[in-house]
């Protein structure tokens, strides 16, 4: 079984007026001091982001979707705890719906990019949910990339978690996607056909000098032997990252599988597939997306519906298909967390009761966790109880 974790970032916000806080340092060092107590008992890893009103939190690998999910809800209470020391909550919005003036963090790395991005990386108050996923060695990582593209703006839509755009309703699911397309090296790939393709394509952007590492929809992780996979938004509703999670592990066996058999991968122009990202970006699950297997527009219940067909074998090997057909089901009768955040301004017309109301529903844990006859997790869900350990 592939091993799979993930990354989310959260906005620190005022739990009152829902603006974003710059505490991400007070919150680190309450972190460290916690770790020093527990010692090599420590569970939880966060890590600061560009900027002080983010902090991410980092799963460890793991085999099964009941213990990822596990640690994603108990990252969530930790975290919230820190900050509710500090005075704040954390919060799963992929932008802030309130204007906001972002204060970088202070390192070299970060400062670096503050220089050379300008605008670019002062604005770039966005929270991302990636997902890294085992693999052999870079050659089947790279033949994954080149085989999964086409279907990564269907996680982009069913992501989507960030309609507001300083204070206002940018009119896309996930303006995420349009603010973090800003960087010089984000976006689908080519395919490139092996590994030493994808190493001399990093090396040439290095080369520039723009940048370093780049910032693909999907890569070869610098750090670990997985790929890392980047369109999501940071998913509002803790049960949407499980399910992203368990489609991202299943894209990748899907891939692998066809790499080994001799499968060719799509060779549709990075250029056509920007497109798709693009739709997926405006409209989420709400209208058409790119059809994965024609590249022309269909109803985005219909690009569901063949994403988990390409992945059934791999989601019934892994025994996650149970739990990946019914948050398809919740999320396209109930929506994304963009649908919920628009809901939620509907009501009274005030983006702080959109950022009250996300608190509430970033924070649920199961009330009944069981494992099913196959394997997946089944769970009934209340919310997180408001004194957190």
């Amino acid at each position: 079984m592939r091993t799979f974790g993930v990354e989310e970032e959260f906005l620190i916000v005022d739990p009152v007026n829902g603006v974003p806080l710059p505490l991400s340092a007070e919150v680190m060092d309450l972190h460290g001091a916690s770790v020093r107590v527990a010692g090599p008992s420590a569970r939880q890893m966060l890590s600061a982001e560009l900027h002080q009103e983010q902090l991410e939190v980092i799963t460890h690998p793991h085999s099964s979707l009941d213990s990822l999910a596990t640690e994603i809800l108990e990252g969530r209470a930790y975290a919230d705890s820190l900050a509710r020391k500090a005075g704040a909550r954390i919060v799963a919005l992929a932008t802030s719906p309130l204007a906001v003036s972002p204060h970088p963090t202070r390192n070299e790395r970060y400062d670096a990019l503050v220089e050379k991005y300008a605008l670019t990386a002062r604005e770039q108050l966005t929270c991302g949910l990636h997902v890294h996923v085992s693999v052999g060695s870079d050659e089947e990582g790279v033949a994954v990339l080149d085989r999964i593209r086409s279907w990564l703006p269907s996680l982009m839509a069913l992501s989507s978690n960030s309609p507001f755009w300083n204070g206002q309703d940018s009119g896309y699911a996930s303006f995420r996607t349009q603010a973090w397309n800003r960087w010089s090296s984000a976006g689908p790939m080519e395919v490139l056909g092996s590994a030493r393709a994808y190493h001399a394509l990093v090396a040439d952007i290095a080369a520039t000098t723009v940048v370093i590492n780049p910032d693909f929809d999907a890569r070869l992780s610098a750090r670990h032997p997985t790929v890392e996979i980047r369109v999501s938004d940071v998913c509002l509703d803790p049960r949407d990252t499980v399910l992203i999670a368990a489609l991202v592990r299943a894209l990748v066996e899907t891939a692998a599988r066809e790499w080994a058999a001799g499968v060719e991968p799509d060779r549709v122009p990075a250029m056509v597939l920007r497109q798709g990202v693009w739709m997926a970006s405006r409209w989420g699950i709400r209208a058409e997306l790119l059809h994965p297997a024609t590249h022309r527009p269909d109803t985005a219940r219909h690009v569901i519906s063949a994403l988990l067909d390409h992945v059934r074998d791999a989601l019934n090997d892994s025994g996650d298909a149970a739990y990946v057909e019914k948050a398809r089901h919740r999320i396209l009768s109930n929506g994304t967390g963009a649908t919920k955040q628009r809901q939620s301004y509907d009501r009274n017309g005030r983006l702080a009761d959109v950022v009250t109301d996300a608190i509430g529903i970033t924070h649920q844990e199961p009330d009944d966790r069981h494992t099913s006859a196959n394997g997946s997790p089944s769970w009934t869900w209340r919310p997180l109880a408001e004194a957190v350990a």
